[in-house]
């Protein structure tokens, strides 16, 4: 049962990882401007600030998540 727990875990902690990339990536392009061009966010050098730090979490997250022992 521990085996099935820790793949389940690895996988919804995977899954939360690119979940905050692609989040991260959307504000980095809000901020700079380039796409979504609607919102409070657009244009805001803070947001493209926040987006590349959620997005580096992500990442820690997915290989934190997919190299840790089971």
């Amino acid at each position: 049962m521990r085996a099935v727990f820790n793949t389940v875990m690895r996988i919804v902690s995977s899954l939360l990882g690119l979940f905050m990339i692609f989040i991260g990536c959307v504000w980095i392009l809000q901020g700079l401007n380039l796409y979504f061009r609607v919102g409070f966010m657009v244009g805001d050098p803070k947001w493209t600030l926040f987006g590349a730090i959620l997005a580096a979490v992500g990442v820690a997250q997915v290989v934190w998540s997919n190299t840790r022992q089971s």
